[in-house]
């Protein structure tokens, strides 16, 4: 019986052998990474509005267009106040002062409420009645004067304050020739004062 008993013991034994024998068995591979996702598109810009633009542009070019005409308009008003300067105990126009008055007309004709007063101006020598009376006529003078060029005369004012109102203090030529002029000052219409076109 042991005899019979031993084929089998054996073949177990073998068995048990080679079942321990036998390899162990390869490793899984890891599973591949899933192919890459494509990247999320990169968001796209806010879109502008096109009114938003336009709104944008018109704003600055109204800005521009106030401010260049805000620059005119202080150009035109130093024009307007040039004085005018006269010889020695003379009311005429100097030939060297018309461009000042011709510089005015345009002015004057593209803003026709605009009112002036025209003020004369003597230097200290001669007596006060005098220099009041030369004063008035030097005014006269450039009133006529834009008067000839086709400003109506009803927009001008004249006065005369003599030697009352020295422009310079000093007794000698250069303060007494600064002294002898026609002052111009915008008296009524200049808060709208446009530039010639």
């Amino acid at each position: 019986m042991l005899a019979s008993r031993r084929p089998l013991t054996t073949l177990a034994l073998a068995l048990m052998v080679l079942t321990a024998c036998r390899s162990k068995p390869a490793p899984v591979p890891a599973p591949a990474p899933p192919p890459p996702t494509p990247a999320a598109p990169a968001p796209a810009p806010p879109r502008v509005n096109q009114d938003s633009i336009d709104r944008a542009r018109a704003a600055e070019a109204a800005r521009l267009a106030a401010t260049a005409t805000a620059a005119a308009a202080a150009r035109a008003r130093a024009t307007l106040g040039e004085e005018i300067y006269f010889d020695f105990d003379r009311d005429e126009i100097r030939d060297d002062q018309r461009a000042t008055l011709d510089a005015k007309v345009p002015i004057l004709s593209s803003n026709p409420n605009v009112r002036i007063r025209i003020a004369g101006h003597c230097d200290e020598r001669g007596s006060d009645q005098y220099n009041e009376a030369l004063g008035q006529r030097r005014a006269a003078s450039a009133k006529r004067y834009l008067v000839s060029r086709g400003i109506t005369e009803s927009r001008i004012e004249v006065v005369s304050f003599g030697e009352e109102r020295p422009a310079v203090q000093g007794e000698n030529e250069e303060a007494w020739a600064q002294n002898r002029r026609d002052e111009f000052e915008i008296i009524a219409g200049g808060d709208n004062l446009r530039a010639p076109r």
